[in-house]
């Protein structure tokens, strides 16, 4: 038995969107960086420009390196189908109190926190870093109020936390390290959106 079709011009449209359904997507490429200094102004200096050229923060980590001794180092990427350009702060401080301000005042023009890391610089001692970013082709429109909680008991940790939790704040990032006043602490930062 022999069947026509009634429409060749569809069946030929039909069978044209069932392969291009059926192809695979063209890959997306990465480009990776990795950035690490023990001063945290050659950081700032670095990541802005990898963040000029379309580089967006992946991680950062601070600790002692096989050969740069004690440093921070962060790892960026490019995705091959990002055309945004990224702004970096970081911000670096032995006093909690001083980081909260700065976090805050950064969210509150635009930023928001992406990495967190203790390290031990130069001139410095230990200090906190928070890697703050805002990107140009898609700013995050939503503002977020930053707490951080300091504390070197985890119970107390605990239940600075669950009160946060409550009004409404989510962890975001934890490291343990050093403090001007506190010794050694656990610094959480939590976040709202305001």
């Amino acid at each position: 038995m022999t069947r026509f079709i009634a429409n060749p011009k569809a069946a030929i449209a039909a069978g044209a969107l069932c392969l291009a359904i059926a192809a695979p997507a063209p890959a997306q490429t990465h480009s990776y960086k990795v950035l690490a200094t023990s001063k945290t102004s050659t950081m700032q200096k670095e990541l802005q420009a990898a963040g000029d050229a379309g580089y967006r923060f992946v991680a950062v980590m601070g600790g002692e390196t096989a050969i740069g001794g004690n440093e921070v180092v962060v790892l960026v990427e490019k995705a091959s189908d990002d055309e945004n350009t990224y702004t970096y702060r970081l911000l670096a401080t032995s006093k909690t109190s001083t980081l909260q301000k700065e976090l805050q005042d950064a969210a509150d023009a635009g930023f928001y926190a992406v990495g967190q890391t203790v390290f031990e610089s130069m001139f410095g001692g230990e200090e906190t870093v928070v890697i703050i970013q805002k990107s140009s082709g898609d700013p995050i429109k939503a503002r977020y109020e930053y707490k951080l909680v300091a504390t070197s008991k985890t119970s107390t940790l605990e239940k600075e936390l669950k009160e946060l939790a409550d009004r409404g704040f989510r962890a975001i990032n934890l490291t343990v390290g050093k403090t001007a006043l506190g010794g050694s602490e656990i610094v959480v930062i939590t976040r709202r959106l305001k």
